[in-house]
């Protein structure tokens, strides 16, 4: 009779390390992209129903309720089915792989996927990314273990499962990559490293084709760049870099509050209930915000204060401007809530979706009080990359997310301005205040 172990060491056998290496990591790679979009469309079926019948030009009340019960039914996933904690699945990753403990539970290749859909389909404020790099690396660590590889095999193919994931849950390949490489900052060979990027081709791919080829973003009003924006785009890179430093420590002191809570039930209760206000007073905070980044890149600043109290003139009359500055105010608020509160969620879109945020005030604010007339969907997207290059400290991937995510290559010049002048900004406010400057890390 044969079995799997037969077969693998049969495959083990007939194939050299490096050829061994590149069909685990394809192999990775497939499951994972294939995973990434399961999570994306398990949080489509939990949070359609519960925005099918919202009202656009009023208060829905249920964004009070919904993303209490999401951060308590996650809570209760963890603890009582579960039996572990996995949120900050990057955090988590890092430890292991700092650790050397690179073979990971069974569990993790579908737990964070049920608790990512649960906190994020009753809306929490955060990215699917952390859940499935985490998944992704367990895929990989048990396929390692599968075919009994060796430490240093583990270790490639836990780093190809969390690229795969992110490239996976982005379709941004290159940038999938250069999340293990710079965020996780996985020491790999060159042979390793050609099986991280082919993990991340493959995921990436796949998730592509599952969603019928079509990209999340689509920006097609782009407008080609020009060499007279050059002053504003450094200047956009600087006011991201700032926001990029609020955000960061906003987080850092919202983390540190909720870990202080001993008690899970009331840290989830008080999270859900921070995050569900956050939420009623601004809709476009409700889920990844990828609908609303789609919005705004289209010119439909009317998404800035559809389904909330401000859509109401008889409510309230306040500026788009006035409603963007709010969003970027809280946001960092609303995603400390849905991570570090009991939820299970990702750190990198919440940054992508404020960084559009400042992109459009700073753009619309120029434009108000100059004669000049800025490309405000460009900024917007420029914004994105600096925010998540100067919040995450990550300037490479946050460059090829974003040019990926809305196949905009045209514009990677000016993203790649924005991104890194908001990064060394970052970089110095970190040293004037003492903080120690170490290699690109996550934001927590």
């Amino acid at each position: 009779m044969i079995s799997v172990s037969n077969i693998t060491a049969d495959i083990k056998q007939k194939c050299s390390p490096f050829v061994l290496m590149m069909i685990l990591a394809f192999i990775t790679g497939l499951i994972t992209g294939a995973a990434a979009f399961l999570l994306k469309h398990t949080v489509k079926w939990i949070s359609l129903p519960l925005t099918l019948g919202m009202n656009a030009s009023g208060a829905n009340w249920i964004l009070l309720l919904a993303p209490v019960i999401g951060i308590m039914l996650t809570g209760i996933y963890q603890r009582y089915i579960l039996h572990k904690t996995i949120y900050h699945g990057t955090d988590r990753l890092q430890q292991s792989i700092s650790a050397r403990k690179y073979s990971l539970p069974g569990d993790l290749t579908y737990a964070p996927i049920v608790a990512s859909t649960l906190t994020l389909g009753f809306g929490g404020s955060a990215g699917s990314e952390g859940p499935i790099a985490y998944t992704g690396a367990a895929i990989g660590s048990n396929i390692g273990r599968l075919f009994n590889a060796r430490p240093t095999l583990m270790k490639v193919l836990l780093a190809c499962g969390a690229a795969a994931g992110i490239a996976g849950i982005f379709k941004a390949p290159i940038g999938g990559a250069l999340f293990s490489l710079e965020v996780l900052a996985v020491t790999l060979s060159v042979g390793a490293v050609l099986a991280v990027v082919l993990a991340s081709v493959t995921a990436g791919l796949t998730a592509y084709a599952l969603s019928g080829c079509t990209p999340d973003l689509i920006f097609h009003n782009a407008t080609p760049f020009d060499w007279h924006w050059a002053p504003w785009i450094l200047l956009l890179g600087i006011f991201c870099g700032l926001y990029s430093f609020y955000y960061a420590q906003i987080m850092i002191l919202m983390r540190r509050w909720y870990n202080s809570m001993h008690n899970p039930w009331i840290k989830n209760l008080i999270s859900g209930s921070v995050l569900a206000c956050l939420v009623f007073l601004f809709p476009p905070l409700f889920g990844e915000g990828y609908g609303f980044i789609g919005e705004l890149l289209a010119g439909k600043t009317d998404a800035l204060s559809s389904y909330s109290l401000f859509a109401s003139d008889a409510a309230f009359t306040l500026t788009p401007i006035l409603i963007a500055f709010g969003i970027i105010m809280v946001k960092a608020f609303a995603c400390a809530s849905t991570n570090s509160g009991g939820g299970v969620a990702g750190d990198f879109a919440p940054t992508l979706m404020a960084g559009c945020v400042a992109g459009f005030l700073f753009a619309t604010s120029v434009n108000s009080l100059t004669s000049l007339s800025l490309p405000v969907a460009d900024f917007a997207f420029f914004g994105m990359a600096a925010v998540m290059a100067g919040a995450i400290r990550a300037p490479f991937m946050a460059i090829f997310i974003a040019v990926e995510m809305a196949q905009t290559y045209e514009l990677l010049l000016p993203v790649t301005l924005t991104a890194t002048v908001s990064y060394l900004l970052v970089l110095g406010l970190r040293r004037l205040r003492h903080m120690p400057v170490t290699l690109p890390d996550n934001i927590n």
